[in-house]
């Protein structure tokens, strides 16, 4: 059985016991939180797809650490002008572990 959910502006397909990291939540490390944008539900040949959201489904979770991801570096340059520019950034992420699905 596994789910398609929605959270922080992307799709994740989940089983249950996946360890999958998502954009910063706002919950502490042991808490049990829910995904209720759940997409589309298989189990098996049985298929669920939602217009757009499955009703009554949802997906239990627990979190289970806080962290940023790797540094990318972006660096820009014009040639011939001088310029360059280098900066950085590290995405803030929460680490869940998928419990249940419930439909």
């Amino acid at each position: 059985m596994y789910a398609v959910i929605k959270t922080g502006g992307k799709q994740y397909r989940v089983t249950s016991g996946d360890k999958l990291k998502v954009e910063k939540l706002v919950a502490d490390v042991g808490a049990e939180i829910t995904f209720d944008q759940v997409l589309m539900v298989a189990d098996g040949d049985s298929v669920k797809a939602g217009t757009p959201l499955v009703s009554g489904a949802a997906v239990k979770a627990t979190v289970v650490s806080h962290g940023r991801g790797d540094k990318v570096r972006i660096f820009k340059m014009k040639r011939r002008k001088h310029y360059r520019k280098t900066q950085g950034h590290r995405q803030h992420y929460t680490e869940v572990q998928i419990s249940a699905i419930a439909i």
